[in-house]
């Protein structure tokens, strides 16, 4: 049981700073921010869960039966993330990369404490056991209380690495373009990773910056002990709200320009590009195949498709598709049976997901997959882990991926530079 109390704060942007550093005393944090922009599936503008009361973190094998099994046991609010590797656990497929991160493949937790703010209204919801805390804990983060954050000192002259070289990305999209020439697949995302060992950053510092220069409608910073996700993602991946499931996939990639005359050029090139539409329009198939596993029978419509929207840096061009499922469907499920969401995998999506396995030169692990929660009530909501740096304090890794479909008239030399653009967040953070 839970205890709810709700305050008023005038100056919300303090108040939410104040709150992500108080948070930084708790082993176990998710924030997700959504950064002002008005989604009309959106239920908060920001959200805090901390403090573990239980947790579960596992492998693949068997981990969607080990998620279900938890969220019904505790019956109550659980926030944390799907891995990508889970697909061994949705299909007969293995990951045989090199994983330098070693995160736990899955990971949720119940909360002890949980903060929620809608415009100027601040809630707590506290579960029984510390809802004493909820007056002294608003005092203490709206009071600008100093926190330690417990970070020591940061690597100086970050040295970002590339998994693979240029020529050798060049060399695997040709054989990925193979794969489509020959039938084998129609698109498939192809991703890289940048990376830098012997690192130690500030994660609290680091996200500020992140979100401060992208200012995405999925944001989320994540702590595990000693491991971190910094994530900028524009991107859902799926949200159940009642009998309603939707999904919002990114295909489709610009640059910003500064001059708004030129700005809206990109953007109307982005809307009328013939490859990146069909790389859309592909993936929405996909998407609408996978919600129609659970859906009731005619009821998966596309209510937005290949609309652009533009983000501090890219314009994107977003589909939204939606459905109905039966009353009672078990959240789960649903989950299960659109993962990893087709936006990161290709189609048709188990060939992908094989083809990628071979050609990439590393785990993807938490990138490309998804954070978020799931309420007592079996509604859901969950980002795609894109434009996301990840950090293994323990281990002093700090890695971030990016990367970009692969269809038949995909161009080696574009592709790589689409891949720059939306690695420029994280490196220009990092190097900062």
């Amino acid at each position: 049981m839970r205890t709810n109390s709700s305050f008023v704060v005038s100056d919300i942007e303090s108040f939410k700073e104040g709150l992500l550093l108080w948070a930084q005393q708790y082993d176990d944090v998710l924030w997700l921010d959504g950064n002002g922009h008005k989604n009309r599936y959106g239920s908060f503008d920001a959200l805090l869960a901390v403090d573990a009361l239980t947790l579960l973190q596992t492998d693949s094998e068997e981990a969607f039966e080990k998620l279900k099994e938890y969220q019904v046991l505790t019956n109550d609010y659980i926030f944390g993330y799907l891995s990508y590797d889970l697909k061994n656990d949705v299909e007969r497929l293995f990951s045989k990369n090199a994983d330098h991160l070693h995160f736990p493949e899955l990971y949720f937790f119940q909360p002890k404490k949980i903060i929620k703010i809608i415009g100027d209204t601040v809630s707590f919801d506290y579960l029984r056991m510390v809802d004493d805390e909820i007056q002294s804990d608003f005092k203490a983060i709206s009071g600008g209380d100093t926190f330690n954050v417990g970070e020591g000192s940061a690597t100086k002259n970050i040295r970002i690495k590339l998994r693979i070289f240029k020529d050798e990305y060049f060399r695997q999209v040709q054989q990925m373009l193979a794969h489509i020439h020959r039938g084998d697949i129609y698109e498939a995302n192809f991703c890289q990773e940048f990376y830098a060992e012997d690192t130690k950053i500030h994660p609290y510092r680091t996200y500020q910056r992140l979100n401060a220069i992208s200012k995405a409608p999925f944001a989320a910073f994540l702590k595990m002990y000693d491991k971190f996700l910094l994530s900028a993602s524009p991107e859902r991946y799926l949200r159940k709200e009642g009998d309603k499931i939707i999904s919002q996939p990114i295909k489709g990639t610009a640059k910003r320009s500064q001059q708004d005359s030129a700005d809206a050029k990109l953007v109307s090139a982005l809307q009328n590009d013939p490859k990146e539409r069909a790389e859309n329009i592909m993936i929405v198939d996909l998407v609408r195949n996978d919600l129609s596993k659970h859906a009731i029978k005619g009821s998966v419509q596309v209510e937005e498709l290949c609309e652009v929207y533009t983000f501090e840096q890219v314009h994107q061009m977003i589909s939204t598709v939606v459905a109905e499922v039966a009353p009672g469907a078990n959240p789960v499920d649903l989950v299960k049976g659109t993962f990893p969401m087709g936006s990161m995998t290709g189609a048709p999506k188990v060939s992908a997901m094989k083809i990628i396995e071979e050609l990439e030169a590393f785990k993807r692990g938490l990138y490309s997959g998804a954070v978020g929660y799931f309420t007592p009530d079996g509604d859901f909501d969950f980002n795609v882990v894109i434009r996301s740096i990840l950090y293994n304090a323990s281990e002093e890794y700090v890695s971030y991926s990016v990367g970009g479909a692969i269809t038949a008239k995909a161009v080696a030399e574009k592709e790589y530079e689409e891949c720059l653009l939306k690695a420029k967040a994280m490196r220009e953070v990092l190097e900062s």
